[in-house]
Protein backbone atom coordinates (compact mmCIF):
# COMPACT_ATOMS: atom_id res chain seq x y z
CA UNK A 1 0.00 0.00 0.00
CA UNK A 2 1.46 3.17 -1.41
CA UNK A 3 1.79 6.02 1.45
CA UNK A 4 0.48 9.20 1.17
CA UNK A 5 4.48 10.64 0.80
CA UNK A 6 5.05 8.15 -1.73
CA UNK A 7 2.07 9.63 -3.90
CA UNK A 8 3.27 13.09 -3.29
CA UNK A 9 7.23 12.03 -4.07
CA UNK A 10 5.47 10.47 -7.74
CA UNK A 11 3.11 13.37 -8.32
CA UNK A 12 6.62 15.56 -8.13
CA UNK A 13 8.34 13.75 -10.20
CA UNK A 14 5.61 13.78 -12.57
CA UNK A 15 5.63 17.28 -12.70
CA UNK A 16 9.11 17.67 -13.27
CA UNK A 17 9.25 15.45 -16.17
CA UNK A 18 6.03 17.55 -17.68
CA UNK A 19 8.15 20.55 -17.51
CA UNK A 20 11.40 19.49 -18.97
CA UNK A 21 9.12 18.16 -22.26
CA UNK A 22 7.01 21.35 -22.43
CA UNK A 23 10.36 23.10 -22.56
CA UNK A 24 11.92 20.81 -25.04
CA UNK A 25 8.89 21.58 -26.99
CA UNK A 26 8.72 25.35 -26.63
CA UNK A 27 12.35 25.21 -28.08
CA UNK A 28 11.76 22.78 -30.56
CA UNK A 29 9.09 25.40 -31.57
CA UNK A 30 11.37 28.34 -31.38
CA UNK A 31 14.07 26.67 -33.48
CA UNK A 32 11.44 25.53 -36.40
CA UNK A 33 9.82 29.61 -36.46
CA UNK A 34 13.63 30.69 -36.74
CA UNK A 35 14.61 27.71 -39.43
CA UNK A 36 11.49 28.61 -41.51
CA UNK A 37 12.16 32.48 -41.27
CA UNK A 38 15.94 31.93 -42.30
CA UNK A 39 14.13 30.34 -45.37
CA UNK A 40 12.15 32.38 -46.17
CA UNK A 41 14.72 35.00 -46.47
CA UNK A 42 16.71 32.97 -48.44
CA UNK A 43 14.41 31.79 -50.58
CA UNK A 44 13.60 35.81 -51.24
CA UNK A 45 17.20 37.02 -51.29
CA UNK A 46 17.65 33.82 -54.22
CA UNK A 47 14.72 35.39 -56.50
CA UNK A 48 15.81 39.18 -56.17
CA UNK A 49 19.26 37.84 -57.09
CA UNK A 50 20.66 39.44 -54.29
CA UNK A 51 21.75 36.26 -52.12
CA UNK A 52 24.17 38.05 -50.55
CA UNK A 53 25.23 35.54 -47.40
CA UNK A 54 27.94 36.63 -44.52
CA UNK A 55 31.26 35.84 -45.33
CA UNK A 56 31.41 33.54 -42.12
CA UNK A 57 28.57 31.23 -42.89
CA UNK A 58 30.06 30.88 -46.42
CA UNK A 59 33.21 30.13 -45.75
CA UNK A 60 33.34 26.58 -44.22
CA UNK A 61 30.96 25.53 -47.33
CA UNK A 62 33.88 27.67 -49.98
CA UNK A 63 36.53 25.91 -48.14
CA UNK A 64 34.69 22.66 -48.91
CA UNK A 65 34.55 23.26 -52.45
CA UNK A 66 37.76 25.34 -53.05
CA UNK A 67 35.91 28.46 -53.84
CA UNK A 68 36.80 30.90 -51.73
CA UNK A 69 36.73 33.69 -53.79
CA UNK A 70 33.69 32.93 -55.87
CA UNK A 71 32.05 35.78 -54.77
CA UNK A 72 33.28 38.22 -57.80
CA UNK A 73 33.28 34.87 -60.54
CA UNK A 74 29.40 33.91 -59.08
CA UNK A 75 28.72 37.55 -60.30
CA UNK A 76 30.68 37.24 -63.87
CA UNK A 77 28.94 33.53 -64.35
CA UNK A 78 25.63 34.25 -66.26
CA UNK A 79 27.94 36.68 -68.81
CA UNK A 80 30.18 33.80 -69.22
CA UNK A 81 28.03 31.09 -70.05
CA UNK A 82 25.90 33.79 -72.18
CA UNK A 83 28.85 34.61 -74.45
CA UNK A 84 30.21 30.97 -74.65
CA UNK A 85 26.50 29.66 -75.61
CA UNK A 86 26.99 31.92 -78.29
CA UNK A 87 30.27 31.16 -79.02
CA UNK A 88 29.59 27.34 -79.73
CA UNK A 89 27.35 28.45 -82.67
CA UNK A 90 30.29 29.69 -84.51
CA UNK A 91 32.40 26.42 -83.35
CA UNK A 92 33.07 24.94 -87.09
CA UNK A 93 34.79 22.45 -88.37
CA UNK A 94 36.55 23.57 -91.33
CA UNK A 95 38.15 26.82 -92.09
CA UNK A 96 36.32 30.22 -90.96
CA UNK A 97 37.34 34.09 -91.09
CA UNK A 98 38.18 35.29 -87.72
CA UNK A 99 35.98 37.85 -87.12
CA UNK A 100 36.08 38.82 -83.29
CA UNK A 101 34.94 37.75 -80.42
CA UNK A 102 31.29 37.72 -78.32
CA UNK A 103 30.64 40.31 -75.51
CA UNK A 104 27.86 40.69 -73.35
CA UNK A 105 27.30 43.56 -70.80
CA UNK A 106 29.87 45.39 -71.99
CA UNK A 107 32.58 42.71 -71.04
CA UNK A 108 34.25 40.86 -74.03
CA UNK A 109 34.86 37.31 -73.78
CA UNK A 110 38.30 36.63 -75.77
CA UNK A 111 37.71 32.71 -75.90
CA UNK A 112 34.42 33.04 -77.55
CA UNK A 113 35.30 33.70 -81.18
CA UNK A 114 33.47 34.89 -83.75
CA UNK A 115 33.60 33.39 -86.98
CA UNK A 116 32.84 32.70 -90.92
CA UNK A 117 33.30 29.69 -92.26
CA UNK A 118 35.08 29.45 -95.53
CA UNK A 119 32.48 27.09 -97.04
CA UNK A 120 29.89 29.61 -96.68
CA UNK A 121 31.85 32.14 -98.33
CA UNK A 122 30.10 32.34 -101.21
CA UNK A 123 26.53 32.51 -99.61
CA UNK A 124 27.43 36.65 -100.00
CA UNK A 125 27.18 38.82 -96.94
CA UNK A 126 26.47 42.46 -95.44
CA UNK A 127 28.71 44.58 -94.14
CA UNK A 128 26.38 48.05 -93.24
CA UNK A 129 26.83 50.71 -90.65
CA UNK A 130 26.87 54.60 -90.20
CA UNK A 131 29.47 56.35 -90.98
CA UNK A 132 32.75 56.44 -89.05
CA UNK A 133 31.79 53.07 -87.32
CA UNK A 134 34.37 50.65 -88.13
CA UNK A 135 33.02 49.71 -92.02
CA UNK A 136 36.19 49.87 -93.56
CA UNK A 137 38.48 47.99 -91.20
CA UNK A 138 36.23 45.27 -91.16
CA UNK A 139 36.04 44.97 -95.06
CA UNK A 140 40.00 45.47 -94.54
CA UNK A 141 39.94 42.58 -92.13
CA UNK A 142 38.13 40.07 -94.53
CA UNK A 143 40.30 41.04 -97.41
CA UNK A 144 43.36 40.07 -95.21
CA UNK A 145 42.57 36.85 -94.41
CA UNK A 146 40.80 36.00 -97.26
CA UNK A 147 44.34 36.23 -99.19
CA UNK A 148 45.75 34.46 -96.67
CA UNK A 149 43.53 32.02 -97.21
CA UNK A 150 44.38 32.29 -100.92
CA UNK A 151 41.23 33.45 -102.07
CA UNK A 152 41.53 36.24 -104.50
CA UNK A 153 39.47 39.57 -103.57
CA UNK A 154 37.99 42.45 -105.55
CA UNK A 155 37.33 45.52 -103.85
CA UNK A 156 35.59 48.49 -104.67
CA UNK A 157 37.69 51.64 -103.17
CA UNK A 158 36.06 54.31 -104.02
CA UNK A 159 37.26 56.76 -101.68
CA UNK A 160 41.12 54.85 -101.77
CA UNK A 161 40.81 53.95 -97.86
CA UNK A 162 42.06 50.88 -98.72
CA UNK A 163 45.28 50.89 -100.12
CA UNK A 164 47.11 50.00 -96.80
CA UNK A 165 46.59 46.31 -97.71
CA UNK A 166 49.27 46.52 -99.46
CA UNK A 167 51.73 47.21 -96.64
CA UNK A 168 52.19 46.23 -93.05
CA UNK A 169 50.72 47.99 -90.40
CA UNK A 170 52.16 49.57 -87.07
CA UNK A 171 52.22 48.05 -83.75
CA UNK A 172 51.52 49.57 -80.80
CA UNK A 173 50.20 48.92 -77.34
CA UNK A 174 46.44 49.44 -78.04
CA UNK A 175 46.51 47.58 -81.45
CA UNK A 176 48.26 44.73 -79.51
CA UNK A 177 45.70 44.87 -76.60
CA UNK A 178 42.47 44.96 -78.81
CA UNK A 179 44.31 41.59 -80.80
CA UNK A 180 44.89 40.02 -77.72
CA UNK A 181 41.00 40.68 -76.69
CA UNK A 182 39.68 39.81 -79.93
CA UNK A 183 41.18 36.00 -80.22
CA UNK A 184 44.49 37.21 -82.20
CA UNK A 185 47.07 36.65 -79.52
CA UNK A 186 49.83 36.30 -82.20
CA UNK A 187 48.34 39.47 -84.55
CA UNK A 188 52.02 40.75 -86.31
CA UNK A 189 51.95 43.66 -89.07
CA UNK A 190 51.88 42.10 -92.47
CA UNK A 191 51.13 43.36 -95.88
CA UNK A 192 49.16 41.75 -98.91
CA UNK A 193 49.88 41.41 -102.58
CA UNK A 194 47.57 44.36 -104.23
CA UNK A 195 47.05 45.48 -107.70
CA UNK A 196 45.34 49.51 -108.00
CA UNK A 197 43.28 49.62 -110.84
CA UNK A 198 41.46 52.69 -112.43
CA UNK A 199 38.26 53.05 -114.04
CA UNK A 200 39.16 54.62 -117.13
CA UNK A 201 43.08 56.10 -118.55
CA UNK A 202 42.97 59.45 -116.14
CA UNK A 203 43.11 57.46 -112.77
CA UNK A 204 46.48 57.05 -111.05
CA UNK A 205 46.16 52.98 -111.35
CA UNK A 206 46.57 50.40 -113.88
CA UNK A 207 43.66 52.19 -116.35
CA UNK A 208 40.61 49.22 -117.18
CA UNK A 209 38.15 49.53 -119.76
CA UNK A 210 35.20 47.38 -121.20
CA UNK A 211 33.83 47.96 -124.67
CA UNK A 212 30.51 49.42 -125.40
CA UNK A 213 29.88 45.82 -127.07
CA UNK A 214 30.81 43.98 -124.02
CA UNK A 215 28.71 46.53 -121.58
CA UNK A 216 25.59 45.65 -123.64
CA UNK A 217 22.31 47.90 -123.30
CA UNK A 218 20.98 47.25 -119.88
CA UNK A 219 24.34 48.28 -117.75
CA UNK A 220 25.09 50.91 -120.31
CA UNK A 221 21.49 52.38 -119.66
CA UNK A 222 22.00 52.66 -115.91
CA UNK A 223 24.94 54.83 -116.57
CA UNK A 224 23.04 57.27 -118.98
CA UNK A 225 20.29 57.29 -116.53
CA UNK A 226 17.93 56.22 -119.18
CA UNK A 227 13.96 55.34 -118.55
CA UNK A 228 13.07 51.94 -119.21
CA UNK A 229 11.69 53.14 -123.03
CA UNK A 230 14.93 54.68 -123.78
CA UNK A 231 16.57 51.66 -122.46
CA UNK A 232 14.54 49.31 -124.74
CA UNK A 233 15.61 51.67 -127.33
CA UNK A 234 19.37 50.90 -126.78
CA UNK A 235 18.37 47.38 -126.54
CA UNK A 236 17.26 47.89 -130.10
CA UNK A 237 20.44 49.67 -131.26
CA UNK A 238 23.17 47.09 -130.23
CA UNK A 239 20.95 44.59 -131.54
CA UNK A 240 21.45 45.76 -135.00
CA UNK A 241 24.71 46.37 -134.64
CA UNK A 242 25.01 42.66 -133.41
CA UNK A 243 23.34 41.46 -136.18
CA UNK A 244 25.10 43.58 -138.98
CA UNK A 245 28.99 43.30 -138.02
CA UNK A 246 29.56 46.64 -136.45
CA UNK A 247 31.52 46.71 -133.66
CA UNK A 248 30.55 48.85 -130.44
CA UNK A 249 34.31 49.11 -129.18
CA UNK A 250 33.81 53.14 -127.54
CA UNK A 251 31.79 56.16 -127.53
CA UNK A 252 32.07 57.00 -131.02
CA UNK A 253 31.19 54.10 -132.41
CA UNK A 254 27.67 53.90 -130.65
CA UNK A 255 27.05 58.09 -131.87
CA UNK A 256 27.95 56.35 -135.27
CA UNK A 257 25.21 53.91 -135.95
CA UNK A 258 22.90 56.30 -133.87
CA UNK A 259 23.19 58.97 -136.55
CA UNK A 260 22.88 56.53 -139.06
CA UNK A 261 19.57 54.88 -138.02
CA UNK A 262 18.05 57.74 -137.48
CA UNK A 263 18.34 58.95 -141.32
CA UNK A 264 15.56 58.16 -143.65
CA UNK A 265 17.77 54.93 -144.75
CA UNK A 266 18.85 53.47 -141.98
CA UNK A 267 15.42 53.44 -140.17
CA UNK A 268 14.45 51.16 -143.30
CA UNK A 269 16.93 48.83 -141.63
CA UNK A 270 14.68 48.22 -138.36
CA UNK A 271 11.29 47.73 -139.61
CA UNK A 272 11.77 43.91 -138.77
CA UNK A 273 12.82 44.55 -135.36
CA UNK A 274 10.76 47.93 -134.34
CA UNK A 275 11.79 51.34 -134.69
CA UNK A 276 13.73 54.87 -133.37
CA UNK A 277 12.61 57.74 -132.88
CA UNK A 278 13.93 60.59 -133.51
CA UNK A 279 13.15 61.88 -129.88
CA UNK A 280 14.22 59.18 -127.84
CA UNK A 281 17.44 58.70 -129.97
CA UNK A 282 18.42 62.55 -129.13
CA UNK A 283 17.90 62.09 -125.81
CA UNK A 284 20.38 59.19 -125.86
CA UNK A 285 23.05 60.97 -127.44
CA UNK A 286 22.61 64.05 -125.38
CA UNK A 287 22.92 61.14 -122.90
CA UNK A 288 26.26 60.16 -124.56
CA UNK A 289 27.60 63.48 -125.00
CA UNK A 290 27.49 63.98 -121.29
CA UNK A 291 29.20 60.87 -120.21
CA UNK A 292 31.86 61.64 -122.35
CA UNK A 293 32.26 65.29 -121.13
CA UNK A 294 32.62 63.68 -117.54
CA UNK A 295 35.51 60.88 -118.75
CA UNK A 296 33.18 58.10 -120.01
CA UNK A 297 35.29 58.29 -123.20
CA UNK A 298 38.33 57.13 -121.52
CA UNK A 299 36.80 54.07 -120.06
CA UNK A 300 34.65 52.38 -123.12
CA UNK A 301 37.60 51.08 -125.55
CA UNK A 302 40.28 48.41 -125.45
CA UNK A 303 42.64 46.80 -124.64
CA UNK A 304 39.68 45.30 -122.49
CA UNK A 305 39.51 43.87 -119.02
CA UNK A 306 40.04 40.19 -118.96
CA UNK A 307 38.38 38.43 -115.68
CA UNK A 308 41.06 35.77 -115.37
CA UNK A 309 43.61 38.64 -114.33
CA UNK A 310 41.33 39.07 -111.15
CA UNK A 311 41.65 35.55 -110.04
CA UNK A 312 45.43 35.36 -109.63
CA UNK A 313 47.16 33.99 -107.03
CA UNK A 314 51.28 35.34 -105.87
CA UNK A 315 52.71 33.32 -103.42
CA UNK A 316 50.03 31.61 -102.20
CA UNK A 317 48.25 34.42 -101.41
CA UNK A 318 45.30 35.97 -103.23
CA UNK A 319 46.05 39.19 -105.24
CA UNK A 320 43.70 41.61 -103.51
CA UNK A 321 42.35 43.81 -106.64
CA UNK A 322 41.43 47.57 -105.81
CA UNK A 323 39.22 49.63 -108.02
CA UNK A 324 39.92 53.49 -107.49
CA UNK A 325 37.57 55.93 -109.21
CA UNK A 326 40.09 57.50 -111.25
CA UNK A 327 38.27 60.26 -113.71
CA UNK A 328 34.73 58.88 -113.21
CA UNK A 329 34.56 60.88 -109.75
CA UNK A 330 31.02 62.59 -110.70
CA UNK A 331 29.48 59.69 -111.72
CA UNK A 332 29.97 57.00 -108.84
CA UNK A 333 27.16 54.51 -110.17
CA UNK A 334 29.05 54.07 -113.18
CA UNK A 335 31.83 52.78 -111.07
CA UNK A 336 29.76 50.20 -109.21
CA UNK A 337 27.86 49.39 -112.54
CA UNK A 338 30.85 48.50 -114.12
CA UNK A 339 32.03 45.99 -111.52
CA UNK A 340 28.64 44.85 -111.76
CA UNK A 341 29.77 44.02 -115.75
CA UNK A 342 32.80 42.10 -114.23
CA UNK A 343 30.72 40.12 -112.26
CA UNK A 344 28.43 39.25 -115.01
CA UNK A 345 31.76 38.33 -117.15
CA UNK A 346 32.85 36.22 -114.49
CA UNK A 347 29.26 34.90 -114.50
CA UNK A 348 29.88 34.29 -117.80
CA UNK A 349 33.29 32.59 -117.99
CA UNK A 350 33.73 30.48 -114.93
CA UNK A 351 32.73 26.82 -114.75
CA UNK A 352 30.30 25.17 -112.46
CA UNK A 353 31.85 23.66 -109.72
CA UNK A 354 29.22 23.38 -106.46
CA UNK A 355 30.22 23.73 -103.53
CA UNK A 356 34.27 24.39 -101.80
CA UNK A 357 35.74 24.33 -98.86
CA UNK A 358 36.99 27.86 -99.79
CA UNK A 359 35.48 30.37 -102.72
CA UNK A 360 37.40 30.73 -105.87
CA UNK A 361 36.69 34.97 -105.91
CA UNK A 362 35.32 37.32 -103.54
CA UNK A 363 33.74 40.68 -104.44
CA UNK A 364 33.14 43.50 -101.98
CA UNK A 365 31.26 46.33 -103.16
CA UNK A 366 31.47 49.69 -101.21
CA UNK A 367 28.83 51.76 -101.09
CA UNK A 368 26.64 49.30 -102.54
CA UNK A 369 23.61 52.17 -102.47
CA UNK A 370 24.82 53.36 -105.72
CA UNK A 371 24.35 50.25 -107.40
CA UNK A 372 20.66 50.55 -106.90
CA UNK A 373 19.73 53.69 -107.06
CA UNK A 374 17.83 54.80 -109.61
CA UNK A 375 17.99 51.26 -111.25
CA UNK A 376 15.29 50.08 -113.80
CA UNK A 377 13.25 46.58 -113.63
CA UNK A 378 15.58 45.05 -115.80
CA UNK A 379 18.52 45.90 -113.95
CA UNK A 380 17.22 44.87 -110.59
CA UNK A 381 16.21 41.53 -111.82
CA UNK A 382 19.77 41.03 -113.56
CA UNK A 383 21.48 41.73 -110.29
CA UNK A 384 19.28 39.66 -108.57
CA UNK A 385 19.48 36.76 -110.69
CA UNK A 386 23.29 37.35 -110.86
CA UNK A 387 23.73 36.99 -107.00
CA UNK A 388 21.52 34.07 -107.17
CA UNK A 389 23.48 32.18 -109.39
CA UNK A 390 27.11 32.89 -109.17
CA UNK A 391 27.33 31.02 -105.86
CA UNK A 392 27.59 27.79 -107.92
CA UNK A 393 30.37 29.15 -109.47
CA UNK A 394 32.69 29.83 -106.66
CA UNK A 395 31.95 33.94 -106.35
CA UNK A 396 30.92 35.28 -103.28
CA UNK A 397 29.44 38.66 -103.18
CA UNK A 398 29.50 41.19 -100.47
CA UNK A 399 27.47 44.14 -100.45
CA UNK A 400 29.18 47.48 -98.07
CA UNK A 401 26.50 50.45 -97.19
CA UNK A 402 24.84 52.58 -94.45
CA UNK A 403 21.95 50.97 -94.26
CA UNK A 404 20.30 46.99 -94.94
CA UNK A 405 17.54 48.74 -96.68
CA UNK A 406 19.42 50.03 -99.05
CA UNK A 407 19.44 46.41 -100.89
CA UNK A 408 16.34 45.68 -102.66
CA UNK A 409 14.48 42.84 -100.37
CA UNK A 410 14.97 40.18 -103.39
CA UNK A 411 19.02 40.76 -103.31
CA UNK A 412 18.89 41.13 -99.31
CA UNK A 413 17.46 37.46 -98.72
CA UNK A 414 20.18 35.89 -100.16
CA UNK A 415 22.81 37.36 -98.14
CA UNK A 416 23.67 34.83 -95.58
CA UNK A 417 26.40 36.78 -93.95
CA UNK A 418 25.40 40.08 -92.17
CA UNK A 419 28.13 42.57 -90.13
CA UNK A 420 25.98 45.44 -88.47
CA UNK A 421 27.73 47.70 -87.05
CA UNK A 422 26.16 50.76 -85.44
CA UNK A 423 22.75 52.02 -86.77
CA UNK A 424 21.53 56.03 -86.29
CA UNK A 425 18.72 56.91 -85.42
CA UNK A 426 18.38 60.53 -85.27
CA UNK A 427 14.93 61.07 -87.34
CA UNK A 428 11.66 59.17 -87.90
CA UNK A 429 13.42 57.24 -90.91
CA UNK A 430 16.16 56.28 -89.49
CA UNK A 431 13.97 54.89 -86.90
CA UNK A 432 11.97 52.85 -89.18
CA UNK A 433 15.22 51.31 -90.72
CA UNK A 434 16.67 50.49 -87.35
CA UNK A 435 13.21 48.88 -86.68
CA UNK A 436 13.27 46.83 -89.95
CA UNK A 437 16.66 45.66 -89.73
CA UNK A 438 15.81 43.99 -86.00
CA UNK A 439 13.34 42.32 -87.22
CA UNK A 440 16.01 40.63 -90.07
CA UNK A 441 17.67 39.17 -87.23
CA UNK A 442 17.29 36.12 -85.53
CA UNK A 443 15.87 35.79 -81.82
CA UNK A 444 17.99 36.45 -79.40
CA UNK A 445 17.50 36.53 -75.71
CA UNK A 446 20.57 37.93 -74.24
CA UNK A 447 20.50 41.48 -76.33
CA UNK A 448 17.83 43.72 -76.81
CA UNK A 449 19.00 44.51 -80.51
CA UNK A 450 17.23 47.61 -80.96
CA UNK A 451 19.32 49.12 -77.83
CA UNK A 452 22.42 47.15 -79.39
CA UNK A 453 22.16 48.56 -82.79
CA UNK A 454 22.15 52.54 -81.44
CA UNK A 455 24.99 51.25 -78.80
CA UNK A 456 27.80 49.74 -80.70
CA UNK A 457 31.33 51.14 -80.26
CA UNK A 458 33.67 51.98 -82.65
CA UNK A 459 34.91 48.29 -84.82
CA UNK A 460 31.86 46.42 -82.62
CA UNK A 461 29.26 44.80 -84.39
CA UNK A 462 26.07 42.46 -84.41
CA UNK A 463 26.63 39.50 -86.21
CA UNK A 464 24.84 35.98 -87.49
CA UNK A 465 26.21 34.36 -90.23
CA UNK A 466 25.47 30.66 -91.95
CA UNK A 467 26.61 27.76 -90.34
CA UNK A 468 28.46 25.00 -92.64
CA UNK A 469 25.23 23.73 -92.81
CA UNK A 470 23.78 26.50 -93.46
CA UNK A 471 21.98 26.93 -90.46
CA UNK A 472 22.15 30.84 -89.07
CA UNK A 473 24.18 31.15 -85.96
CA UNK A 474 23.19 32.96 -83.12
CA UNK A 475 23.22 36.73 -82.88
CA UNK A 476 26.47 37.87 -81.25
CA UNK A 477 27.48 41.01 -80.24
CA UNK A 478 31.14 40.88 -81.48
CA UNK A 479 34.13 43.27 -80.51
CA UNK A 480 35.88 43.11 -84.21
CA UNK A 481 39.94 41.92 -84.59
CA UNK A 482 41.66 44.75 -85.52
CA UNK A 483 43.61 44.60 -89.78
CA UNK A 484 47.43 43.33 -89.55
CA UNK A 485 47.79 46.05 -92.65
CA UNK A 486 48.72 49.57 -92.60
CA UNK A 487 45.00 51.44 -91.67
CA UNK A 488 45.42 54.42 -93.71
CA UNK A 489 46.02 55.24 -97.29
CA UNK A 490 49.66 54.64 -98.69
CA UNK A 491 49.12 58.02 -100.85
CA UNK A 492 48.46 58.66 -104.59
CA UNK A 493 52.35 58.37 -104.94
CA UNK A 494 52.19 55.26 -103.63
CA UNK A 495 49.69 54.02 -105.64
CA UNK A 496 50.77 55.33 -108.80
CA UNK A 497 54.45 53.73 -108.16
CA UNK A 498 52.74 50.42 -107.69
CA UNK A 499 50.81 50.55 -110.33
CA UNK A 500 53.31 51.24 -112.63
CA UNK A 501 55.82 48.11 -111.74
CA UNK A 502 52.68 45.79 -112.17
CA UNK A 503 52.40 43.47 -114.96
CA UNK A 504 49.35 44.34 -115.83
CA UNK A 505 50.56 47.79 -116.69
CA UNK A 506 52.12 46.59 -120.15
CA UNK A 507 49.04 44.63 -120.87
CA UNK A 508 46.63 47.54 -120.08
CA UNK A 509 48.78 50.89 -120.02
CA UNK A 510 48.41 51.82 -123.33
CA UNK A 511 44.59 52.52 -125.24
CA UNK A 512 44.15 50.62 -128.46
CA UNK A 513 42.03 52.05 -131.33
CA UNK A 514 40.86 49.10 -133.78
CA UNK A 515 38.31 49.61 -136.75
CA UNK A 516 35.23 49.60 -135.41
CA UNK A 517 31.61 50.82 -136.62
CA UNK A 518 32.88 54.52 -136.55
CA UNK A 519 35.87 53.86 -139.16
CA UNK A 520 33.81 51.40 -141.11
CA UNK A 521 31.07 54.05 -141.37
CA UNK A 522 33.52 56.77 -142.08
CA UNK A 523 35.41 55.00 -145.09
CA UNK A 524 31.83 54.07 -146.66
CA UNK A 525 31.46 57.81 -147.10
CA UNK A 526 35.22 58.37 -148.39
CA UNK A 527 34.53 55.62 -150.79
CA UNK A 528 30.73 56.69 -151.93
CA UNK A 529 31.53 57.70 -155.94
CA UNK A 530 30.69 61.42 -156.41
CA UNK A 531 27.26 61.57 -158.18
CA UNK A 532 26.82 62.06 -162.00
CA UNK A 533 26.00 65.44 -163.00
CA UNK A 534 22.40 65.86 -164.08
CA UNK A 535 21.40 66.70 -167.56
CA UNK A 536 18.32 68.13 -166.72
CA UNK A 537 17.18 70.34 -164.20
CA UNK A 538 19.15 70.49 -161.49
CA UNK A 539 17.76 69.52 -158.21
CA UNK A 540 17.95 71.80 -155.30
CA UNK A 541 20.99 69.55 -153.02
CA UNK A 542 21.12 70.98 -148.93
CA UNK A 543 23.95 73.12 -147.95
CA UNK A 544 25.49 70.92 -145.69
CA UNK A 545 24.73 67.07 -145.51
CA UNK A 546 25.74 65.04 -142.68
CA UNK A 547 27.95 62.26 -142.70
CA UNK A 548 24.95 59.83 -141.89
CA UNK A 549 22.97 60.99 -145.13
CA UNK A 550 26.36 61.24 -147.21
CA UNK A 551 26.70 57.60 -146.47
CA UNK A 552 22.85 55.87 -146.91
CA UNK A 553 22.66 57.55 -149.92
CA UNK A 554 25.72 56.27 -151.47
CA UNK A 555 25.62 52.41 -153.70
CA UNK A 556 27.97 51.62 -152.13
CA UNK A 557 27.78 51.74 -148.90
CA UNK A 558 23.95 49.58 -149.59
CA UNK A 559 26.26 47.07 -151.27
CA UNK A 560 28.36 47.03 -147.92
CA UNK A 561 25.43 47.04 -145.75
CA UNK A 562 23.92 44.27 -147.35
CA UNK A 563 27.25 41.72 -147.24
CA UNK A 564 27.83 42.93 -143.37
CA UNK A 565 24.37 41.49 -143.11
CA UNK A 566 25.02 37.53 -144.62
CA UNK A 567 28.27 37.62 -143.31
CA UNK A 568 27.53 33.73 -141.15
CA UNK A 569 28.18 33.77 -136.98
CA UNK A 570 28.17 37.79 -137.42
CA UNK A 571 25.85 38.12 -134.72
CA UNK A 572 26.93 38.24 -131.35
CA UNK A 573 25.23 36.38 -128.51
CA UNK A 574 24.00 38.09 -125.43
CA UNK A 575 23.44 36.88 -121.72
CA UNK A 576 23.06 38.53 -118.53
CA UNK A 577 22.71 42.10 -118.65
CA UNK A 578 22.83 42.10 -122.20
CA UNK A 579 26.47 41.79 -122.21
CA UNK A 580 28.11 39.77 -124.70
CA UNK A 581 29.18 35.94 -124.18
CA UNK A 582 32.39 35.06 -124.61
Amino acid sequence: MTTPQEKAAAARKAAEEAARIAAEAVAAADAAEKEAAEQEAADKAAAEGKADTPAKADAPAKAADGKADSGAADAGAPDEVAAQGIAAGYAFEGLALELGTVMVDGKVHPDARVRIPMKTMNRHGLIAGATGTGKTKTVQGIAEQLSAAGVPVVVADIKGDLSGLAQPGQSNDKILTRAQETGDPDWKPSGFPCEFVSLGTEGIGVPIRATITSFGPILLSKVLGLNETQESTLGLIFHWSDQNGFPLLDLKDLRAVIQFLTSPEGKEELKGIGGVSATTAGVILRALVNLEADGGDTFFGEPELDPADLLRVAGGQGVITLFELGAQASRPQMFSTFLMWVLADLFQTLPEIGDMDKPKLVFIFDEAHLLFTGASKAFLQQVEQTVKLIRSKGVGVFFCTQLPTDIPNAVLSQLGARVQHALRAFTPEDQAALSKTVRTYPKTATYDLEKALTSLGIGEAVVTVLSEKGAPTPVAWARMQPPRSLMDTIGDDGIRSKAQQSTLYSKYGQTIDRQSAYEILAKAAEEAPEPAPSRGRAKAQPVDESMAEKIVNNTAFKNFLRSAATVAGREIGRSIFGTRKR
